[in-house]
Order: structure tokens, then sequence, then C-alpha cells
């Protein structure tokens, strides 16, 4: 007779995983021979710039690579997370106690929660918003509460509105702009009513900016810790893979209040053993390496956006253009929810979008779109969505 295998009760709080059950949809539609265009996923369809490539291809063959990296990364990775973050938002990081090294910014996410959150603590959360920020509250066993990102307030939070019940319990705060899914920006007003919200609760600010690269329309999207102040009260989490197609690399960074990193760095010491090193060497290329990969990315996202909303515009699904990120937050015809038009237009267009219900309850009545794929097949989505004759 088998062992019973019973889980711990922490992998049952867990939330489902939003995007498997997305992808698994996704790819039984395509087994059956049809042509389907993905766009319900934020992973990124070019490759990785030669000089990085190389770089590692390079670095490989250094034996000291090939043994354990130090714990906590190579200095020369955290002194290039420096330098890029002076160089582009002004900010002062100290190399060895303000930059932690992150499997991907999705583990950092996750980490975080571990760091601050005990059972019966509450972290407010971004509705809608990435799930994973789910995730990492749930094996804290904390509770969350939910900030309604409104079309009307810019998808930005009110903190007027968050009830007092649980701002008295508040620990953490997730932040993620530009957006994912709304594809919002911030304003430095905000930020700076956000640390002033911080301080005065005592919440502790998460910034995801993973997007921070992609900003259209001329504007750079700024970092939370350009914000006076921001240091003291928070961190923020970046990510190599959308800045420069490196995400089956696993490389990101936590960068911020001292005390915060350093219990990255602690649970992080009983996970892992860091990067192997010439992952770390490639990630180093990447930061300190000319930048004008990442100026030619976010033009082709700028100039693809600018194809698929004036086809969208083409067949009446009007909708304010994206001001960053990749994504693109379209809401749902009359008569549908976004997980009824999401199937529809796998049934019968063969296209895959995310349905906003997927990232929280205020996400229902919006589809999300990735613009990660060519300008031809952005413009073959309107064509067939058209053709069902929905606007």
């Amino acid at each position: 007779m088998s062992l019973k295998i019973t889980p711990a009760s922490r992998l049952q709080t867990l939330p489902e995983q939003f995007f498997a059950a997305l992808v698994a949809k996704a790819n039984a539609r395509a087994a059956t021979g049809r042509d389907v265009i993905n766009l319900g996923q934020g992973n990124p369809d070019l490759p990785t710039p030669h000089s990085i490539v190389e770089r590692l291809k390079e670095a490989a063959d250094n034996p000291k690579y090939h043994k354990y990296p130090p714990f906590r990364g190579f200095p020369f990775l955290k002194e290039a997370v420096a330098e890029r973050y002076k160089e582009d938002y002004g900010v002062d990081l100290d190399p060895e106690k303000e930059v932690a090294i992150l499997f991907g910014g999705k583990s950092g996410l996750i980490e975080i929660s571990q760091c601050l959150l005990n059972p019966g603590d509450v972290c407010l959360v971004p509705d809608p918003g990435y799930p994973d920020y789910w995730s990492g509250v749930a094996l804290a066993g904390a509770e969350m509460a939910f900030m309604p990102l409104r079309e009307e307030n810019d998808f930005l939070p009110d903190y007027s509105a968050i009830p007092s019940e649980a701002l008295v319990r508040a620990k953490l705060m997730f932040l993620n702009y530009p957006n994912n899914p709304t594809s919002a920006v911030a304003t430095p007003e905000f930020y700076e009513e956000t640390v002033a919200f911080a301080k005065r609760n005592g919440v502790v600010v998460a910034s995801d900016f993973a997007y921070g690269a992609i900003g259209f329309d001329g504007k750079r999207p700024i970092s939370f810790l350009e914000t006076p102040g921001a240091k003291e009260v928070g961190v923020e989490f970046y990510t190599l893979s959308k800045s420069y197609n490196m995400a089956g690399w696993r490389v990101g960074f936590a960068i911020g209040n001292p005390e915060i990193i350093e219990l990255i760095n602690l649970i992080q010491d009983h996970m892992y053993c860091s990067l192997f090193g010439g992952i770390q060497e490639a990630a180093a290329e990447a930061l300190t390496g000319s930048q004008e990969s990442v100026r030619e990315l976010v033009a082709t996202y700028e100039s693809r956006r600018d194809v698929l909303y004036g086809a969208l515009e083409e067949i009446g699904w009007k909708a304010t253009k994206p001001a960053g990120s990749f994504f693109c937050w379209l809401p749902v015809p009359e008569g549908h929810t976004s997980m009824s038009f999401a199937d529809l237009l796998l049934e019968q267009a063969d296209v895959v979008v995310a349905p906003g219900s997927g990232f929280g309850t205020s996400g229902e009545g919006y589809v999300r779109l990735g613009l990660l794929t060519t300008e031809d097949r952005l413009r073959e989505v309107a064509a067939r969505i058209g053709r069902l004759g929905l606007f």
C-alpha cells in the first residue's frame, strides 16, 4: 500500500496559478492544428542582445565560475546595478548594503512577504495586480487588503479609501508602475504621497519596477527611489527580463532600504547559493554596456503599439494607448465578461488574451494583450477580431 501524502497546509492556501491555466488552454487549442496567436502572456519574443550572449559564452570558460559563487552574489554585479541606477535615475546606492541579487524579480516579490509578514498581518495589494503578490502573502500566512485601481483615478490607488481596520494591521504594500496589467504610469506627486502614507502608517513599500525601461512618447518611467524619503520606507524590485530580453536567464535585484535588503539576503542565504557566475558577468555586461539595445527595444514596442491601436480603431475597438510596459488594457464589449470574451476570442479567432478578472476583481471588464509579436501578426489579430463584428 502506498504512503498517503498530505501536503503542508501552506500549499493548500496558494491561489490557482492563473498563467498556468491560461497556457494550458492556449496549448490545447494550438494542438488541434490551429494558427493560434498568443498575446496572453508577458514573455518577451525577441532574443537577448548579442553582446550579452557573447559575454556569457566567454565567462562559461572561466573556471572561477565553476565553483560555488558567493552566497550574496559577486560584488561586480552589485556595482553594475548601482552604476545603472545612478546613470538612469540619479539614485545613489551602496552596492554592498543596498543591493540584493535575485533569481529573477519574481523570487524577490515572493520573498519579501516571507521577510516581513506574520499570520494576522495585512498586505496592501493592487487590484488588478500581478498574481504572484498573492502567492507570497499566502505562503506567509498573512492576509490581503485590495486597493482598487480604477480608470477614473488613472489606475493609481486611492489611499484614503483603504479601510481603517485593514490599515492598522498593514505591514507591507505592493506597487507596480509601469503597471501590469493596466499599463499605467506613476507620477512624482503620487510617489511623494506614497512616501508620506508609508511613514504615517508604518507600511513598507515594495515597488515592482519590472517594466521600468519601457515608457512611450518620449517619457521615461520614474523610479520610486527617486522620491525623497523613499529609501527610508521601502525597496524596489527590478528584473533584466524585460529591459534586455533575458526572461530565461532569471536575473533580478532588489534595492533600497538596507535593513530590508539584509532580510532578503538572509532568507536567500538559506534557500540558494546565488546565480552561476557566468550569468552574473553577462548581467553586468547588460547593465554597464551600451544601452542602445534598450532604446531600440522600446522603439519596437512603441511602433507595435501604434500599429495595433490603429488597427483596433479601424474595427471600432477604442481604448487609451498604453503609456508604459508592453501590455494593452482593453475594455470588453457590452454583454461579455472578461472571461467569456477571452474564451470567445480563443474559440472563434484563435487569439489568446488574458482575462482581466485573473488579475483581481477590479480587472473585470478588461482583457490584457501583450505587444509580443510582429506588427504583421498584430494587424492579423485586429483583422480576426474585426471579423467577429463585436464592435
